[in-house]
């Protein structure tokens, strides 16, 4: 019998790992941010913790492996945060945004409070992907609500990173079920929206 093909990966696609209530979201922090996070499971618990600056997010687990460089790129990404929010609030938070990449934003997108790029997935060992990964950038407008109020709950989940990156290092040729297995990688299933936030998010566009 023929081997069936892989269903093609939508060109922008939102990949997460959600569940009835809740999708996770990440962010690469310092420690001193990070713990105070955890503990208080507000991010603003810190007072390193800014409100003045553009935060990107990202449900992606690999572009955010990539982006922080398994959390080891620096230490103000020292310490990544898995952060749920309910799906009513990571909806409205895209609700919120303009996409941004594609030349210069208009005055009335640049006042929007979100922006959103669509960046190329990596794999677990960071290699570039042919289709598409979305950022969320939560500008000073808005970060105060998102942080206080719209987020569920918070973990470290550094740790999981660090792993990963010592099975990446040592070059083992898992394959991704096998990273899921060991708890290394999440599970994270294609996350629909409703067309008029497709539209907003432009994911019919390539």
């Amino acid at each position: 019998m023929l081997e069936q093909e892989k269903p093609k990966v939508p060109y922008r696609e939102i990949r997460a790992q959600y569940d009835e209530d809740t999708i996770t979201v990440y962010q690469a922090y310092s420690a001193s941010i990070a713990k105070a996070a955890v503990k208080e499971q507000k991010l603003s618990a810190s007072p390193d913790f800014s409100l003045q600056r553009m935060t990107w997010i990202k449900p992606s687990w690999a572009w955010m492996m990539y982006r922080s460089g398994y959390a080891t790129k620096d230490s103000r990404q020292s310490h990544i945060l898995a952060l749920k929010m309910t799906h009513k609030n990571f909806q409205e938070l895209l609700s919120l945004a303009v996409v941004c990449g594609g030349g210069a934003l208009s005055e009335e997108d640049r006042a929007r409070a979100v922006r959103v790029q669509w960046d190329p997935e990596r794999d677990m060992a960071l290699g570039q992907l042919p289709y598409r990964s979305i950022q969320i950038g939560i500008s000073k407008d808005i970060s105060k609500k998102w942080s206080e109020e719209w987020i569920e709950s918070i973990d470290d989940v550094t740790e999981m990173a660090t792993k990963l990156k010592e099975v990446v290092d040592g070059g083992k040729d898992l394959e991704l079920r096998e990273l899921i297995d060991r708890g290394l990688v999440p599970i994270e299933r294609p996350y629909t929206v409703q067309q008029e936030l497709r539209e907003i998010l432009r994911m019919d566009c390539e």
